[in-house]
């Protein structure tokens, strides 16, 4: 790597949550201010960044395959792993990888002043902004939140991203603006658990008012929400239609019984009011959930009471997680470990059902004109998202990108719907 070659090539990559996609953006704008050329995956790089998840031993392995396979491709280039997986296992990344840097979340929205301060980039005038995958011009994420201490007994995530915290307001509107300035349609509003949001007397709702006061983006969307976080006054604002109609509300089991073995705060009672409070409040609304299965202790009427809250609840999508014991967490050494056989049959059940919800939730919108936000094109097919989280198809000319557009939805295609342009 020669640090003193203008405009150095940097790739960067992330794996897990919304937030990590964010906070992989940040990174983006700052090594582009720095002067470096963002390229995308699989080109060749000078600098090679992941931003790594720990939730599952599948992260966990697929962070290690990142950095075998960039090291394929990059056999002389700086490796940078941060993240959470960085936060918890720096000596095993270390011991992979002669030239690797591992910074863990404290250190990672400062990656490129470290950089600078190791002599290991040199800042040079500003080229174009070519931002690949991570920063498409289309959708924008932007932490507003970061940190849990909630703990429950599945869940790495308090051991690797402490101390709570919310940015300021004003701070958060002004990159919204900017992002706006920048060509963004939409925002995704992400963090750790965005619901928790608390800053200078402002709370998510206080939040969301003033970007929609003070702000020209066009969408609003939010990353997931706890059933006690969803007021009356938070659907209020649903009013506005900038904010798009797509909630985020992690289930993990149907089963009172388990919920209190996982350390959540909520009842499927209180779950179940909030979905229909949310179906009564927002026209055209999609609800998707995250589920566990085979969480320690879990019988087959336990399973069996999360397929039916499930079918009864109308998801729009189900993303299904096999439990995977993790390091930290009290449910690794809990008795009544399920299992592998058991938890596999069971995670095919529930994905069985997650098809058959998001085929009928697809289904609702055949003949219906919905707008769409375009953000990609290959083989004179494009793709975008609807407000409500529908990925829809169709032909269109090569304008057509970053655009809202009315489609005319004309049937299932793919993991969407096929449409029509007027």
């Amino acid at each position: 790597m020669d640090t003193n070659n203008a405009h150095m090539t940097v790739s960067i990559d992330s794996l897990g949550c919304k937030l990590n996609q964010a906070e992989a953006e940040s990174l983006t704008y700052d090594f582009v201010r720095a002067g470096c050329r963002v390229v995308l995956r699989g080109m060749p790089a000078d600098i090679c960044v992941l931003n790594s998840c720990t939730v599952t031993h599948v992260a966990d392995r697929k962070a290690r395959q990142w950095l075998r396979r960039m090291r394929r491709l990059n056999p002389e280039s700086l490796m940078v792993i941060t993240g959470c997986y960085a936060e918890r296992s720096a000596q095993e990344i270390s011991g992979m990888d002669g030239n690797v840097l591992v910074i863990g979340n404290s250190g990672k929205l400062e990656l490129v002043e470290t950089l600078i301060d190791r002599g290991l980039l040199k800042v040079q005038p500003a080229p174009v902004l070519a931002v690949g995958r991570n920063c498409n011009r289309t959708r924008s994420f932007i932490r507003i939140q970061e940190g849990c201490a909630n703990w429950c007994a599945y869940c790495v995530v308090p051991a690797v991203r402490k101390n709570p915290y919310s940015r300021e307001p004003g701070e958060v509107v002004a990159e919204i603006r900017q992002r706006y300035a920048d060509g963004f349609k939409e925002v995704v509003l992400t963090g750790t658990e965005i619901g928790t949001y608390s800053s200078g007397g402002c709370n998510l709702e206080g939040l969301i008012a003033r970007i929609l006061n003070e702000t020209g983006i066009e969408r609003i969307r939010l990353t997931s929400l706890q059933p006690h976080e969803i007021t009356p006054g938070l659907l209020e604002m649903w009013s506005d239609g900038r904010l798009c109609p797509h909630f985020h509300l992690s289930l993990q089991s149907g089963s009172d019984s388990v919920l209190r073995r996982m350390g959540r705060n909520y009842t499927t009672a209180r779950y179940s009011q909030t979905l229909e409070e949310i179906y009564r409040r927002i026209p055209d609304v999609a609800i998707t959930t995250d589920v566990i299965v085979g969480f320690p202790g879990e019988t087959a009427d336990e399973f069996g009471q999360t397929l039916d809250l499930c079918r009864q609840a109308g998801f729009a999508r189900i993303h299904v997680f096999p439990y995977s014991a993790r390091p930290l967490t009290a449910a690794a050494g809990m008795s009544g470990q399920v299992d592998a056989k058991i938890k596999k049959e069971r995670e095919a059940a529930m994905l069985s059902l997650a098809r058959e919800q998001a085929q009928a939730y697809l289904a609702e919108f055949e003949g219906r004109t919905m707008p769409v936000l375009w953000a990609a094109c290959s083989g004179g097919v494009w793709s975008g998202l609807t407000h409500n989280y529908i990925r829809v198809y169709a032909r269109g000319n090569p304008e057509l990108g970053n655009r809202i557009t009315p489609v005319c939805i004309t049937g299932l295609w793919r993991d969407g719907v096929w449409g029509e342009l007027p």
